[in-house]
């Protein structure tokens, strides 16, 4: 029998209910998937990042086995092909669909390679709406029309009112549409105290076999997977989204920025994951969250924090990335050109922030979003490294790592290549707040007061000579004003100290 449709699955596309099989019939139609190299190493994946994509794409495709669906799956191993498109390119003419379809892809790279490739085969790609999301590319256009900024704040307060949540009629639910003054603490001197640990889920024998096989294919990859444990399944995501909603949501909020040496995961949930691979859907997060407060079982504060990340973050960096691609990735705006120091590779440095955050992501490939925005990526801000090389880094070390959401989180937000286009700012701070959010300086031989010296923090170091270098453009920046202020209270010899031991400093990890 003919094969009349061909839906082709991608490693971030596992959920049945995607609009592609809304005209799905077992009988003439099949799925295709396919493991290949390039997709580990067009960056070089953490080991923990591939055996998730793995694991999980092929949970589900034994799952649509299962139910009687024919998938066409090309293993690691079992195959020559390098690439996606060179796979599908041979099976394109092995196989003779009638149609190929897909849902819209995540990355760009690859949502123009498969174009490519059908269109050589003589076919058409169907590229279908992905429903996981609660807005579209096309939505976001017609909204960021009638900007002149692309705010997230204009956008999330627009999507709760679209979407009805925490509303109460046209106004949010508590008087106000964010509690940021209730959710930014730090632990104190005496720290968390006793955290409740997230619900776990050791390898089963599937799982077992990817890791086996990533490390035969990527023996020299970075990270460790004696740790892994990350949901692989949809029926597991949602024991999870249950896990978290439950021990950890309540104090999500007040302490989801703070810090504290050997705790990983902290009060955070660990979905975004189990979310970018379409094992969970954004909605059930969204709505699990939201009956936990109309119950009474977490606050509105750690409600509204959490809720915003997904409704606002995360639906607001899809739009900025799919209405800025390609030319996004080659941004910028500060004109950074050093290298991504080696250790971002291995840990070894002796501040004690980036070692703990940086080993931690080769441990776990995992660091909540501070420890990203402040630490590793706020270290490469201030260094003043090239920002392809950091986008490339954070889309190679993270589990939760797909393109659509990094790019702009790591381009826009942490480095400020895009020139402002996402944030109205730098995100630029000095050692003192990290040593105000964690315990982390405790411990490191630097002292985050010092502008130089010796012992000075290079956080703080880089800080103002980054002010330095960019007086005049952060002056005229009304958010950043008042920081030049304070740098102009800097006598010359101050000034200068500064650029010295700024410059020795890159010269140290250069």
């Amino acid at each position: 029998m003919a094969l009349r449709q061909l839906i082709l699955c991608l490693g971030d596309q596992l959920n049945r209910d995607a609009a592609v099989f809304d005209d799905f019939d077992k009988s003439t139609d099949a799925i295709w998937m396919a493991e290949v190299p390039e997709e580990a190493t067009h960056v070089w994946s953490h080991k923990a990042r591939i055996t998730l994509f793995l694991s999980a794409m092929r949970h589900f495709a034994d799952g649509q086995r299962g139910s009687g669906v024919t998938v066409h799956y090309r293993r690691l191993g079992e195959h020559e092909h390098t690439s996606l498109a060179s796979a599908l390119a041979a099976d394109l003419k092995r196989l003779r669909p009638e149609r190929v379809l897909v849902t819209h892809p995540g990355d760009y790279r690859v949502y123009r390679r498969l174009k490519a490739t059908v269109r050589a085969a003589g076919l058409r790609l169907t590229v279908v709406r992905d429903r996981h999301f609660f807005d579209s590319p096309e939505r976001f256009r017609v909204w960021a029309r009638s900007r002149k900024q692309l705010r997230l704040e204009n956008y999330y307060r627009a999507m709760r009112r679209h979407h009805g949540i925490l509303m109460t009629g046209d106004e949010p639910v508590g008087g106000s549409w964010n509690f940021d003054a209730d959710n930014r603490k730090s632990f104190g001197a005496d720290g968390p105290g006793l955290l409740p640990q997230p619900l776990r889920f050791p390898p089963d024998t599937l799982t077992r076999e990817v890791i086996a096989d990533v490390e035969r294919y990527f023996p020299q990859h970075p990270g460790r997977l004696d740790a892994f444990d990350w949901p692989v399944t949809p029926e597991q995501a949602r024991d999870a989204l249950e896990d978290f909603v439950s021990h950890r949501l309540p104090a999500f909020g007040p302490y989801q920025d703070a810090l504290w040496r050997d705790e990983p995961w902290l009060y955070h949930s660990r979905l975004s994951a189990a979310m970018n691979l379409k094992l969970l859907a954004p909605r059930v997060v969204v709505d699990a969250a939201e009956w936990a407060w109309r119950e009474g079982r977490a606050p509105l504060a750690s409600v509204e924090g959490f809720i915003r990340q997904i409704l606002g973050w995360r639906e607001f960096v899809r739009g900025i990335y799919w209405l800025r691609m390609p030319e996004y990735l080659d941004g910028n705006a500060l004109d950074a050109h050093a290298d991504l120091p080696a250790f971002y590779w291995t840990g070894d440095t002796d501040m004690a922030c980036l070692r703990q955050t940086l080993r931690q992501t080769l441990d776990y490939g995992y660091a909540h979003h501070i420890q990203r925005l402040m630490i590793t990526g706020l270290y490469a801000l201030l260094l003043g490294v090239e920002p392809r090389q950091v986008h490339q880094w954070y889309l190679a070390v993270y589990v939760d790592a797909v393109e659509w959401v990094e790019a702009p989180n790591t381009l826009g937000m942490s480095q400020f290549a895009d020139g402002g286009v996402f944030a109205s700012k730098p995100y630029c701070a000095s050692g003192r707040y990290v040593q105000r959010m964690s315990n982390y300086c405790s411990d490191c031989r630097y002292d985050p007061g010092k502008r130089s010296g010796d012992d000075a923090c290079p956080f703080t170091t880089l800080y103002w000579d980054f002010l330095q270098r960019h007086e005049g453009w952060l002056r005229d920046n009304p958010r950043t004003r008042m920081q030049v202020r304070n740098l102009e209270r800097l006598d010359a010899g101050t000034r200068e100290a500064v650029r010295v031991s700024a410059t020795r400093h890159r010269r140290m990890v250069s």
